[in-house]
């Protein structure tokens, strides 16, 4: 694909992802890049009308100034709170796996960079036989991986990088935002899972995120990142590699 992106997924559900990815849209539209966004499917979603509402789609396209048509954002919708895969069988349809893939062509015409984000963590379902991980993979961009700033944070990043090692290591890994999503009172790992994320993990922590801010406290280059990524999945060993 020549036009730059990342590849926005999480270490599960419900860890912000979609906070994250427009926190990045909103800083590379404030750098006065043109950015398209796209999510392949979104489950879910809420009914006005006759039209079903992604409110994840409508983050992103309102955070990358409203490029395009909102309909293009996430093509694919559906209303029960499921797997993408499951939803679509709950209204009698399937997932069109052609326009998972396809849907991302209406954004890259006018953009400098796209931001894709997944539902879900990288093994989450999207289709019958497609997982997130195989969209990221066919189309190339580096990962960003969101990780709830919780405590178990270790343990789930290092797997979702040990799973994007494994099934598609040719992939660039952009590095891992730690994010806040839910105020967790007592949790006394927030004190240290930034440190431990950095002496652990084979991927840089490229910001750390309190709840609420919209706006990241470190400086990066995320167009930087799009067109390469800081290093590919494993330039550390791994705990017992």
């Amino acid at each position: 694909m020549s036009t730059p992106g990342l590849f926005i997924t999480g270490t599960s559900t419900e860890v912000g992802k979609t906070h994250v990815a427009a926190m990045i849209a909103r800083a590379l539209v404030a750098d006065g890049r043109r950015v398209g966004v796209y999510k392949p499917a979104a489950s879910g979603c809420r009914r006005e009308g006759e039209t079903l509402i992604a409110d994840d789609a409508v983050m992103l396209w309102d955070a990358a100034g409203r490029p395009g048509r909102l309909e293009d954002v996430c093509p694919q919708r559906f209303l029960a709170p499921l797997a993408p895969h499951r939803a679509a069988r709950e209204e009698g349809r399937r997932v069109d796996a052609a326009l998972l893939r396809s849907g991302l062509e209406p954004c890259l015409a006018s953009s400098e960079i796209v931001l894709v984000e997944g539902a879900g963590g990288l093994m989450s379902p999207l289709g019958d036989d497609d997982y997130n991980l195989d969209l990221a993979a066919e189309f190339g961009l580096p990962l960003v991986i969101v990780a709830a700033n919780e405590l178990g944070v270790i343990n789930a990043t290092l797997q979702t990088i040990i799973t994007a090692q494994a099934r598609a290591p040719q992939l660039a890994l952009a590095g891992i935002v730690l994010n806040l999503a839910t105020r967790r009172e007592g949790d006394a790992s927030l004190a240290s899972n930034a440190e431990e994320l950095r002496v652990r993990c084979p991927a840089p922590l490229l910001a750390t995120v309190s709840h609420g801010e919209s706006e990241f406290r470190e400086r990066v280059e995320w167009l930087a990142l799009a067109c390469g990524g800081t290093s590919v999945v494993s330039p550390r060993p791994l705990p017992g590699g």
